[in-house]
């Protein structure tokens, strides 16, 4: 059997919103045949302080920078941060494709991420897989 592709992707999201974050990393980890390895920072995990705004841009670049892929957890939440606005920007910069993410039962999804995103897939194992490797680099 062929070695499986290991796909990197930074996951933006809130950290007020950590337990969407969490199920997301456990289902792509659980996923059978895929692999998956995370560049993006948690909660639990946050970069060294203090950490000023061009501190933290830099290091966004940098986990983004080497994706194959951007997931974005499309909650309305999404619409007022301004950080989720700087990591679309920086995906765009370096051209990585963006699967927006819809939490589960939600209708509305935030205008940017409906604009950036190269598909919309709901929370399903099966669909955000797909589009992973669908659209991934």
């Amino acid at each position: 059997m062929p070695e499986l592709k290991t796909y990197v992707g930074f996951i933006s999201h809130a950290w007020n919103y950590h337990d969407d974050y969490k199920r997301l990393t456990e289902l792509l980890a659980a996923a059978p045949n895929f692999r998956f390895r995370n560049s993006s920072v948690p909660r639990t995990d946050p970069i060294p302080t203090p950490i000023t705004r061009p501190k933290l841009v830099a290091a966004l670049d940098e986990q983004i920078r080497i994706t194959n892929v951007v997931l974005i957890l499309a909650g309305m939440y999404a619409a007022h941060s301004d950080w989720i606005q700087t990591e679309i920007a920086i995906a765009n910069k370096y051209q990585k494709p963006i699967i927006g993410i819809a939490p589960w039962g939600q209708q509305l999804l935030p205008i940017a991420v409906q604009t950036a995103a190269k598909e919309i897939v709901r929370w399903n194992t099966d669909s955000i897989v797909t589009a992973i490797r669908k659209h991934a680099l």
